[in-house]
């Protein structure tokens, strides 16, 4: 069962041969389309592992795969419009920490998923990596609960174990 060109005419970027990337941010490139299986839980689960945005301070770059895992419920992001908007970051200043919780804050914006959770694995710079983690589950729903039970157990004896250093 495939969609219809009405299900899709909200989506102007797939299959865009004319794509003009942003380099500030810019969450406005973001786009939806509607979930065809509202009934289900389901995961839906996005590595990018060529992310870049730069140090507020020093300008230079920092490096990272980013991890996005949700639940969708009514509306969900169209992956190229997430690629672009992820790429929108490239210029953008703001600490790891920062990064992930606005990722995170966006999306919980654009679709208002059941659950999500956003995981920045950021390379060493100085000696050091930084990776941030946040979450977020609907209030009032067994997704709340989730949230919390995932963050109590975040990195913790390999259960979201992942290695790309």
């Amino acid at each position: 069962m495939g969609r219809d060109r009405d299900e899709m005419k909200d989506i102007t970027l797939l299959g865009n041969q004319n794509t003009k990337y942003n380099y500030g941010y810019n969450p406005a490139v973001l786009e939806t389309f509607d979930n065809k299986h509202p009934d289900n839980d389901y995961w839906v689960k996005f590595n990018c592992p060529e992310f870049t945005s730069l140090c507020p301070i020093t300008g230079q770059p920092d490096f990272a795969t980013i991890y996005i895992s949700y639940v969708p419920d009514i509306k969900m992001v169209e992956s190229k419009s997430l690629k672009l908007y992820l790429f929108s970051f490239r210029n953008h200043g703001d600490f790891h920490e920062d990064v992930v919780n606005i990722i995170m804050k966006d999306l919980i914006k654009l679709m208002n998923p059941r659950y999500i959770e956003v995981w920045g694995k950021f390379l060493p710079r100085g000696g050091i990596s930084i990776d941030p983690y946040a979450n977020y589950g609907h209030p009032g729903t067994k997704f709340e609960q989730l949230a919390w039970e995932r963050f109590k157990q975040h990195d913790m004896a390999g259960m979201d174990k992942v290695d790309n250093r």
